[in-house]
Parts: structure tokens; sequence; C-alpha cells
């Protein structure tokens, strides 16, 4: 599996995690974000205008993974350079993108394994999983990769209960998923009675020992001292770096076939020491124990190996066999359900041919019994024909002698036939006459029979009428007698306002007369006001209209100031 397959298997998580509505595409602005993040973990120079210039909004709907994977692969992919980056950080960009939405630990705390541990499997999941879409591992890669996890603790894996177990669980494309390999291990139902601090450790160990890296301490070529350094193992080369975040690279060793590895004694206060040999340099090294130490020397004997070969890692190598082993093994399979079924199908045939050879005899017994039997039964039957015909011929002379008798019969009962058809046309016309007569009848009967229909409905219809005004008088007379107490009810109302009303008329006429001589006193006063008006209306009128000469005297009562007549009209009924 190449580096652009591994980057692939985590990238269509990502994917398929931004796909909210399981619909196979992801819209424009997410895709934007995932590639920016991309370009960031694999440390590519970042492109905005070939980003923008994809991802341009001149069309409608999301993306597919068949349209983003153009872009993938050209503006990304293409460029990753393998060792350039952290392979981890790119692998956890992934991983929390799609934990977020798919990973389900237990809400209570009781998980077996921690998001860590989980992040480790899912690694270990996409290294071993089948090449194909989704992403599945097959039931053999789970109890490889189980098995690996239980020996790392010393516990023995029980197969038959994880056999028990795939075997109930819904496969799809063959394997478990993911998220069902998660739950499997979450369910502790394979790791009873194991801390979840020696869990952690397996599957640390195992994802070490997978992905070929972890702490040695290095002995320095010019200071000669002892460092500790983070090795990642390549089937090409021995990197090493100054910790596990990759971030600065203390050197590389170049590893080929003119290379080896020796065991060392302890000294200088180490101990579990190895070297690597290379063509131009000794390196030395040391490991935290002997385990560890068997394990580096045999790594890196194997990519020495793996190196000659032309091969790239031995945990692919071996994935690859037991992939080659599972055909093998299915093909085997299948060739010997082949032939069983072949030699089923040959068995099958051979009996249903002996069974027809059987029927054939058979078949042939009965037709030689059925022909002897035919040839009796005709001999029979020509025997009895030829009594039957003769009886015949006798029955034929005597009928014809009784049908000479009956056709004179007929004849006579023809004329009788004849004679009572006549008179049945004859009484076949009275009838009919009868019937028109009937028919008319009972057209007039129909007739009155609708009439007194008719009768009826009106009948009923002013019955419900004489009922509607029946009910209507007896309401008008429940309403009448309560309006006839209404109206009592208001006439002593009436009668006590009218007492108020009469003293409150008294009252009227005392201030009435009151008022009528304050009223003289005031028209006194307004007769002398007009008097005084008058008189100073015929002084103004004469100053602003000089007499000319020919002009006639104006009346003075009548013509003068009359715009004051208004008003006085206006105080006279305001006084009133």
């Amino acid at each position: 599996m190449d580096l652009r397959a591994e980057l692939l298997k985590s990238i269509w998580y990502a994917f398929t995690a931004l796909d909210v509505e399981k619909s196979g595409k992801v819209s424009k602005s997410q895709l934007k974000v995932l590639s920016h993040n991309l370009y960031t973990v694999l440390c590519i120079p970042h492109d905005p205008v070939a980003l923008e210039e994809h991802f341009r909004d001149d069309d409608d709907g999301p993306v597919s993974s068949q349209g983003y994977m153009p872009y993938l692969n050209k503006y990304i992919l293409d460029k990753v350079e393998e060792g350039a980056f952290v392979k981890e950080n790119f692998d956890e960009l992934c991983w929390t993108l799609t934990a977020k939405k798919n990973y389900k630990p237990d809400r209570n705390g009781n998980s077996v394994v921690s998001h860590q541990d989980a992040f480790k499997l899912w690694c270990l999941f996409n290294f071993l999983s089948e090449d194909k879409y989704p992403l599945v591992m097959v039931p053999d890669e789970v109890e490889y990769l189980l098995k690996k996890i239980c020996t790392a603790m010393n516990v023995e894996l029980n197969s038959c209960e994880l056999e028990d177990y795939l075997s109930q669980e819904p496969q799809g494309q063959g394997g478990l998923t993911v998220w069902q390999f998660l739950d499997m291990v979450n369910s502790g139902r394979f790791l009873r009675g194991i801390e979840q601090e020696a869990i952690s450790m397996a599957v640390e160990e195992v994802y070490q020992e997978v992905i070929e890296d972890g702490y040695l301490w290095k002995k320095g070529q010019l200071r000669r001292n002892w460092s500790e350094r983070w090795f990642m193992l390549k089937p090409s080369a021995l990197s090493y770096y100054m910790s596990e975040e990759r971030k600065e690279k203390k050197g590389s060793i170049t590893l080929d076939k003119h290379c080896c590895v020796e065991v060392l004694p302890d000294r200088d206060g180490k101990r579990c020491m190895f070297c690597v040999k290379t063509s131009s340099r000794t390196y030395e090294m040391s490991a935290s124990d002997t385990r560890q130490r068997q394990e580096w020397t045999l790594a890196i004997q194997t990519a020495i190996r793996l190196q000659a070969e032309g091969k790239k890692s031995l945990h692919k190598d071996l994935k690859q066999k037991r992939r080659e082993q599972r055909e093998q093994r299915e093909q085997r399979k299948a060739a010997k359900e082949e032939e069983t079924q072949r030699l089923k199908q040959l068995q099958e045939e051979k009996e249903r041919k002996l069974q027809e050879l059987e029927l054939l005899k058979e078949a042939q017994r009965q037709a030689e019994i059925l022909l002897q039997e035919e040839e009796q039964r005709r001999r029979q039957q020509h025997e009895e024909m030829q009594r039957t015909l003769e009886i015949q011929l006798q029955e034929a002379e005597q009928a014809r002698a009784s049908m000479q008798a009956e056709m004179v019969l007929k004849e006579a009962e023809a004329e009788r036939q004849r004679k009572r058809i006549l008179e049945l046309e004859d009484m076949q016309e009275r009838l009919q006459e009868a019937l028109q007569q009937e028919v008319k009848a009972r057209q007039d009967e129909e007739a009155v029979r609708c009439a007194q229909a008719r009768l009826l409905a009106e009948e009923e219809e002013k019955l419900k009428q004489l009922m509607k005004l029946k009910e209507e008088q007896e309401e008008y007379i429940i309403r009448t007698q309560r309006e006839k107490q209404v109206l009592k009810q208001e006439m002593e109302n009436k009668n006590k306002c009218l007492e108020e009303a009469q003293k409150q008329l008294e009252e009227v006429r005392e201030n009435r007369q009151r008022v009528d001589q304050d009223v003289m006193a005031a028209q006194r006063k307004l007769r002398q006001a007009s008097t005084n008006v008058k008189h100073w209306n015929v002084q103004m009128n004469r100053l602003m209209h000089p007499i000319g000469p020919g002009d006639k005297r104006t009346n003075v009562s009548g013509g003068v100031f009359t715009g004051y007549q208004p008003l006085l009209s206006r105080r006279d009924s305001s006084l009133k």
C-alpha cells in the first residue's frame, strides 16, 4: 500500500464525516476548510487561487467525492513528499473530524479504551483494512489485531467467542467497519478483568510495532554522549528526531543490503545496547529493555532484507501475504465447493438416469400388457358390434313399420295443431287488445296516484306551516307576556320618574320666572344699547360718506350698519 492510498483512507473518513445528510455530497465551504487544513498538516504550500478557482460558486449544489478527487489528486496528493510531514498529525486531523460524528463511547466513562487509544486503533484499522470503499476489516485481520493486543498483555484471545460474535454481528462488504470494531473493543467482551492502563500500554505497543517508531538512546559521533531520540523506521532509512512530534529531524541512517545489526554488551552505564553498521559509520543505540532491543534489531534486519528485496514494510508485506493466503484459501474453498457441487450434480445425474431406465423398463412392461389387453378388447368389441348391428337391423325394420303408422297419426295431429294455431292467433289478438286497455288503465291509475301523492304532499306542507304558525303564536304569546311584565315594570319606573320630573318642573318654573325677570331687564338694557348704537351708526355714516352735490340722503334707520342686526339677533337668541 503506497502513501497515496494510506492518505486517501483517512481523507475518506473526513469527507464522509462532513456529509451530514449522507447524500454522498459535501458543501463547497466545508471542502475549502478541509483542503486548507490538509495543506497545513501535509506541509504543502497553499494555493488559494487554485482553491477559489476550483470551488467557485458558479454552479449549484454541493460537491460529490468524484468531483473532489481531481482537485485532491492534482493540488494535494501529487505534491505530498514522504517524510516532509508528520503523518500522525494528518491522521489526528481526519480522526477529529470523523470521531466527532461517528465515535460514540460510553457516556458514563466506562469505555474500555480511552479516546487516544481509540485513535490508535483507528490508525491500525486503516492500516489493516481492505483497499476498497467503504473501508472494512475482514474477520481474519480482526482476529490478527486482537491477538497482537492480547499477546502484548500476555492474555490469550478466545477465538471461539470471537467467531460467535462475528457471526452474530451484521457485516457489510464481508467485514467490520471501524465503528463496529471500536464498539466491539469497548464492549469489554474480549478484554474482561483487564485494567484500562494495561490495555492502553498494549495498544501503544502494537501501534509502535506496526507504525515502526519509538524512543531509543543514541550515542553521538563527535561528543560521544548519549541522547534520547525518537526513531522512525522505514525500509529505506532509519530517521531520528528530537521528540515524537517529529518537528526537528536530527539525522537519518540509510539502510541498504550492506548494512547489518549487531547486539553489543552493556557498558558506559548503558544496557540493552546494539549497533547499526553501514558502509561509512557505526551507530550505537540503547533500548529500554531486552524485549524492545530484540524488536528493534529484528525490525531493522527485516527492513534491510525488504530493502534488498525491493519491498516497503514488514507489516505491509505480512498483510499482503495474509491477504494472498486468504485469497488462496478462498480459491481452494471455492474450488472444493465447486468440485463437491460437480460431484453432487454427477451423482444426481446418475441417479436420475437410473430412475429413467427403471421407468423405461416399467413403461415397456406396461405397454406390452396394454397391447395384449387392447387386442383382446378389440376382438370383444368386434363381436359385440356384429351382434349389435344385427339387433339394430331388426329394430330398424320394426321402427320403419312403426314410423309409417306414426306418420299417419302425425299428419292428423298436424291438422289439429294448425287449427289450434289459428285459434291461438285469434286469442292473441284479443289478448293484445285487452293488454292495451289494461296498460291505458294502469297509466290512468298512475296519473291519479301521482295527483293524490301531490295533494298529500301539499296537505303535509300546509300541516307543517300550520304547526310552525302555532309554534310562532305560542312563542309570540310568551314573548308578549314577558314584554307586558317588562312594560309594567317600566311604567312603574316611569311613574316614579314622572313624579320626580314634576318636582323638577316646579323648580324649573320658579327658575323660569326668575330668568324671565332677568330677561326683561336685559331686554330693556338691550333696547337702550340698540338706540345708542343706531345713533352712533348715523354719526359714523355721516363722517365716512360725505354728501356730494346732488346726492340723496340715505335712510339712517334702514340702510346704515346693517351688519349689526345679525349680532343683535344672536344676542337675543342667547338671552332667550
